[in-house]
C-alpha cells in the first residue's frame, strides 16, 4: 500500500533533456505520448539506439551491456543503473557480472536517475528519481519500491517545490533528504548578467516520508553568493529574450554526517560544504574560491560530484575535471581533512586506465571489502577497482562510447552502484514457444538457478521433465518432442520450486 504522501498530485515526467522550454504538469497520457514522440524523434535523426530483445518479454527493450574486463575479485552483489538519454526505453535496471539483465523496469519517461538500494524501516528497498530535467535541473519525485518491486511510497518535495534529480537519501531516522532547485530573483551584474535576473537557489530539504511534512530546509541563496561560482551565466538567445536562471551553485550530492550535519557538494562552485543542522550555517568548505582549508598537492577538484564521508573519516568524491575541461581525465579522490590544522591532503586517487573524462554526472562507491565501484556518468561505463587501483571489472552499455562530445550522443546513467540484493517478484515466469524451444524469463528474480520443463496432454496434467541451467535473463529450454501443453518451473539452488509459468501449447 502506498504511503499517504504518494497520493499527492504527481508532477510532470517528460524526458530527461538538457534544453526544454517551460516547466509544468501534464497528464500521464500526455507524458506517455511525449516519451513516444522523443523515441520517434531519435529514430528520425538516425538509426534507433541499440537494445536487447526477448521472446518471452517483447515489451522490454533495455540497452545492451558489454563486459570489457571479466569480473574477478569483485565484491558480492549486482549492478544498479538508470539508463536514459539515447535508449529505446529508460528505467531502473539491474545487471549481473556477466552483463546479463536481472531486472528492468521501463518507464513512460526518459527522466530517471539515482537508482540504488537503501533501507526503509530496516528493510532493503530500491529507490529512484523520475521526472524531467530541463537544463539539467530536475522537476519530479522519488519512488521507493520493495523487494517484490512494488511501489510502496512516492516522496515529493514540500513547500510547493519539485524534487531534483541529483540526490535522494533515506536517513537512519526513516526520513528523506534530497536536493531542490528553485528560481529566485537576483542581481547578476556582478557576473556579467542582467540586473533583474534569476538564480537557481540550491535547497536541501528533509521530509517525513509518510506525511510529506518538511522537517528541515537549507537554502544556498544568499548565504553562498554568485561570485563564488565558476560557471558563466547563459546569455539571452536574442535581443529581448530572457536568459535562463543562473545555475550558480548546482548542488549535486548530500550526505548525512555521523553528527547529524550535512555534507553537500556544489558542482559550480567547485566546493564541498559542511552545513550545521542546528544553525543552518556553513561550518566550513573544502575547495572553491574561499576554501576553509589549505589544499595540499593533488587535492584540487573541479565540477565534482558525489562527496561522501567514509568510515575512517576521509572524504571521497568524483572529480569530473570537466565540463568545461580543466583536467585531462576524471579522478576519484580520497581526501584527509584535518579540521584542527586546517589542511586537506590527498590519501590516494583512482582513474581509469583509458583516462576517461566524464563531462557530467558520475559517482564512486566505496564498498565494504575495500573495492571501489565507479559509475562514469555521461560516459556509459562502470568499473570496479581493487583498493590498490587494479581494474577488477569493466563494462559499458548502450553504444559504449568512451568519449562523449554531445550530451545525447549515447546512453548514460547518472550513477552506478553495486549492492547485494534479493528480488522476489510476484506473478509467474513469462514464456514464449518458438522453434522447438520454450523461452522463459522472470523479471527481477534473483534466486533462480535452473528451469524445469513441465509437459502434459492437458494443462491440468503436467509432469516434470528435464532441467537446464539459467542462462541469463532469458533461457531457451528445448521441448524435446513435447506435445500438448508445457510450462516451466523456476528452481533455486536447492531444487525448491519458486514459481511455475502458465501452461501454453507446445506448438505455440
Amino acid at each position: 500500500m502506498l504511503s499517504r504522501v504518494s497520493r499527492r498530485v504527481i508532477p510532470s515526467a517528460l524526458g530527461l533533456v538538457l534544453v526544454v522550454a517551460g516547466v509544468g504538469s501534464t497528464s500521464s497520457a500526455t507524458e506517455s505520448a511525449r516519451a513516444a514522440q522523443q523515441q520517434q524523434q531519435q529514430q528520425a535523426e538516425g538509426p534507433p539506439p541499440p537494445s536487447q530483445r526477448f521472446k518471452s518479454r517483447p515489451d522490454l527493450k533495455p540497452p545492451p551491456v558489454k563486459v570489457l574486463t571479466a569480473a574477478h575479485g569483485t565484491a558480492p552483489g549486482l549492478v544498479f543503473l538508470g539508463p536514459k538519454m539515447k535508449v529505446v526505453q529508460a528505467g531502473p535496471m539491474i545487471v549481473d557480472n556477466r552483463g546479463q539483465v536481472v531486472w528492468f523496469h521501463p518507464l513512460d519517461t526518459f527522466g530517471v536517475s539515482d537508482v540504488k538500494v537503501q533501507h526503509y524501516h530496516g528493510k532493503p528497498v530500491i529507490t529512484w528519481w523520475r521526472g524531467r530535467a530541463p537544463m539539467g535541473v530536475g522537476s519530479g519525485y522519488y519512488v521507493i519500491a520493495d523487494d517484490k518491486y512494488n511501489e510502496i511510497a512516492r516522496v515529493h518535495a514540500g513547500h510547493g517545490y519539485d524534487g531534483d534529480i541529483h540526490e535522494f537519501v533515506i536517513t537512519p531516522r526513516n526520513t528523506a533528504v534530497f536536493t531542490v532547485y528553485h528560481r529566485v530573483p537576483a542581481d547578476l551584474t556582478a557576473v556579467g548578467g542582467p540586473k533583474q535576473g534569476k538564480v537557481f537557489d540550491g535547497i536541501v530539504q528533509e521530509v517525513d516520508i509518510p506525511t510529506g511534512k518538511v522537517l528541515w530546509e537549507w537554502h544556498s541563496w544568499p548565504e553562498v553568493g554568485i561570485k563564488a561560482s565558476y560557471f558563466k551565466p547563459v546569455p539571452s538567445a536574442k535581443k529581448g529574450a530572457k536568459a535562463p536562471p543562473y545555475d550558480y551553485i548546482h548542488l549535486n550530492s548530500i550526505a548525512v554526517e555521523p553528527n547529524g550535519n550535512f555534507l553537500v557538494s556544489a558542482r559550480n562552485t567547485h566546493a564541498v560544504y559542511e552545513i550545521d543542522r542546528k544553525t543552518k550555517k556553513i561550518l566550513w568548505q573544502i575547495g572553491g574560491k574561499k576554501s576553509s582549508f589549505k589544499m595540499g598537492k593533488g587535492t584540487n577538484f573541479e565540477w565534482q560530484h558525489n562527496a561522501r564521508r567514509q568510515g575512517d573519516g576521509t572524504i571521497t568524491l568524483f572529480d569530473n575535471g570537466a565540463a568545461p575541461p580543466l583536467e585531462k581525465f576524471t579522478r576519484i579522490l580520497v581526501l584527509k581533512v584535518d579540521t584542527k590544522a586546517k589542511k586537506v591532503t590527498l590519501v590516494r586517487s583512482y582513474s581509469h586506465p583509458k583516462k576517461l573524462l566524464a563531462p557530467f554526472e558520475g559517482n564512486a562507491q566505496f564498498l565494504p571489502n575495500g573495492n571501489v565501484f565507479v559509475g562514469w556518468g555521461a560516459i556509459p561505463r562502470f568499473t570496479e577497482f581493487s583498493k590498490s587501483g587494479k581494474v577488477l571489472f569493466d563494462a559499458s552499455f548502450g553504444k559504449g562510447l568512451a568519449k562523449i562530445t554531445a550530451p545525447d550522443q549515447d546512453a548514460d546513467s547518472y550513477r552506478a552502484f553495486r549492492y547485494v540484493w534479493q528480488g522476489h517478484p510476484g506473478g509467474k515466469p513469462a514464456t514464449a514457444v518458438s522453434g522447438g524451444k520454450v523461452y522463459v524469463s522472470w523479471n527481477g528474480a534473483t534466486e533462480v538457478t535452473k528451469w524445469q520443463l513441465m509437459n502434459g496432454k492437458t494443462a491440468g496434467s503436467l509432469k516434470p521433465g528435464a532441467t537446464v541451467s539459467k542462462a541469463g535473463f532469458e533461457t531457451a529450454v528445448p521441448l524435446g518432442g513435447a506435445t500438448g501443453f508445457v510450462a516451466v518451473r523456476a528452481l533455486d539452488k536447492n531444487g525448491h520450486v519458486l514459481a511455475t509459468s502458465k501452461p501454453v501449447r507446445a506448438g505455440g
